[in-house]
């Protein structure tokens, strides 16, 4: 992060001579969804009541900040809640958490016009509030930080279109807060591992009103400082199966500020579950477009 800081500032200072410099291209999308349906306790055919709401937050903002530095910051937030009426009493359930992420990625390529482009990569993911102990809410875990340096490919660019490819190492440090004894107290650990990183982002303006964007992630440890935990277990070669994270997201603009969004992700990481694992979300809300 320091790098890329003193790279970019320096690419700044040179802003003046140098006239491949861009200013910013930023975009700045909130959009807030909300369903609700009530029954009064005279319904007798077993019908139950609902509210679920999400919101998201989607930021982009990248600079040319001179002919051989590209600086691209990314920034994903999502926040859903769901409350239900039991069937027989009509009373309301606490509110439970749907959905709930945080996903901040930092790249600065180096665009010499060669056909690859060497790139330093920084990204945090993590989550606001792990709720799956009802009497102890813990904040911002577990949060997985990866740093990772080496070649990228731009195949598609045009405005603010584009599919870009890296391929590097990667060095991933995952902070957990867990809970160690039945008085709820807690005790925050980090485990470490290494290996090689894939990724392809995908944004795209298929019309005026559709748009896809689209992430791949393949992830190959080679290294892992616990593994010696599972040694003599039948989970002590997960740690070495290739870690898959697809998302797809297809925005379409019903009016200025109504809009529909489908998404799609599939994980799979073998050291949380064997099985792959397929979230989908469909909604239609109201949608601010805070920065053009």
């Amino acid at each position: 992060m320091v790098l890329l800081l003193a790279l970019l500032v320096s690419g700044a200072a040179v802003q003046a001579e140098d006239k491949t410099v861009s200013g910013w291209q930023s975009s700045l999308i909130t959009d807030l969804t909300a369903t609700q349906t009530a029954y009064s306790d005279s319904w007798q055919g077993g019908e139950a009541g609902s509210i679920n709401w999400v919101g998201n937050l989607n930021g982009l903002a990248e600079k040319q900040a001179s002919a051989w530095f590209n600086f691209k910051s990314a920034l994903k937030m999502s926040y859903g809640q769901t409350m239900t009426q039991d069937a027989e009493t009509k009373d309301w359930s606490k509110p439970t958490k749907s959905t709930d992420l945080i996903d901040w990625e930092n790249v600065g390529r180096f665009t010499f016009g060669m056909y690859v482009d060497p790139y330093a990569a920084f990204r945090l993911e993590t989550q606001f509030m792990d709720a799956s102990v009802e009497d102890k809410k813990r904040y911002f875990t577990p949060m997985k930080l990866t740093e990772s340096a080496g070649i990228a490919r731009m195949f598609y660019h045009k405005d603010k279109d584009q599919i870009v490819s890296r391929l590097g190492l990667a060095l991933r440090q995952i902070v957990t807060e867990a809970i160690v004894d039945e008085y709820l107290s807690t005790e925050r650990a980090t485990a470490t591992d290494g290996g090689i990183e894939s990724v392809t982002d995908a944004n795209l303006s298929l019309s005026d009103r559709l748009k896809y964007t689209g992430k791949l992630t393949l992830y190959k440890a080679l290294f892992f400082s616990d593994k010696d935990d599972f040694a003599g277990t039948e989970f002590e070669d997960d740690w070495q199966a290739i870690d898959v994270n697809w998302e797809n997201i297809v925005n379409v603009r019903i009016t200025k500020v109504i809009t529909v969004n489908f998404y799609t992700q599939f994980l799979y990481d073998k050291q949380v579950s064997r099985k792959g694992r397929f979230k989908q979300t469909l909604g239609v809300g109201l949608v601010f477009q805070l920065i053009w």
